[in-house]
């Protein structure tokens, strides 16, 4: 009983400083978008006094200087439909590679299970040639792009899920009248919920977060979240330092809320589709 005792105050410990250790860039990030910008430099690990604190002075000079609404209406419209179109199809695509059982179905498979190993960087000059000759340089086409380069994970992750679904629970329904589109949004969709949700929050927090890809292919005319936040840099190398930390809070909350409300699905999630599959 004691050694359990023991074993569990060093459990308890050792996940107290991971959980330190994780939220301290946060929680610096939100310290210093409260300061003068000048006081940011030499005193980053300090909270805020009566001499630096500047208020919210930091997020309305932000607000201001990046256009943020703006960048945050396209970072949104990017994101959703993104994710909607990559859960919608990969989820299909998966289920259909898995259920149907040929020599063409496997190799579609390998063929996404490889595309997740392809560094972006060997593809990406290549792709944004490609992208400006199919006129996919905007806020519609990266949407486009987006599905190529998360389709590999996705369809990986919703095919481990879908074999763990009872085939009779598809067939059933097929006896009933169902053709199988029908059988795949009213059977087999709700069922990839959990897995779902995963695929969803994994894709919102890489797309919400990307700066490389969409300054690649749209440039500053379709101003995201981090694109935006880059126009805080000035010449000769200055950085307003504290409307940059107060932007980079603004840009993060909606993530962490977003992940807060779903974190119960992850590990259900990745868990069904590793294992299971």
């Amino acid at each position: 009983m004691p050694r359990t005792k023991g074993r569990d105050a060093v459990l308890f410990v050792l996940l107290l400083v991971l959980a330190i250790v994780f939220l301290a860039p946060i929680l610096i990030v939100l310290m210093n978008s409260l300061k003068g910008k000048f006081f940011i430099s030499d005193t980053p690990f300090l909270l805020p006094d009566s001499q630096t604190f500047v208020g919210f002075k930091n997020y309305t000079s932000g607000v201001a200087k990046t256009g943020f609404f703006n960048a945050f209406g396209m970072s949104l419209f990017i994101t959703v439909c993104s994710v909607a179109v990559i859960v919608l199809l990969t989820a299909m695509t998966a289920w259909y590679i898995t259920r149907v059982k040929s020599r063409f179905t496997k190799m579609m498979y390998y063929v996404f299970v490889f595309s997740m190993i392809v560094p972006f960087q060997m593809v990406m000059f290549t792709m944004t040639k490609t992208a400006n000759v199919l006129h996919l340089d905007n806020a519609v086409g990266i949407i486009l792009i987006y599905l190529g380069f998360g389709a590999g994970l996705s369809v990986f992750l919703f095919s481990g899920f879908v074999k763990s679904i009872p085939l009779e629970i598809e067939e059933a329904d097929l006896i009933d009248g169902c053709n199988p589109v029908q059988s795949f949004f009213k059977i087999v969709l709700p069922i990839l919920k959990p897995i779902a949700i995963t695929v969803a929050i994994l894709n919102v927090m890489w797309i919400w977060n990307d700066y490389l890809l969409p300054m690649l292919v749209i440039g500053t005319k379709y101003r995201t979240i981090p694109i935006a936040i880059q126009y805080l840099k000035g010449g000769y190398g200055s950085i307003d330092m504290g409307a940059m930390m107060a932007m980079l809070v603004l840009a993060i909350l909606p993530i962490v809320a977003f992940y807060l409300l779903c974190q119960k699905y992850i590990i259900e999630g990745v868990v069904a589709g590793a294992v299971k599959g």
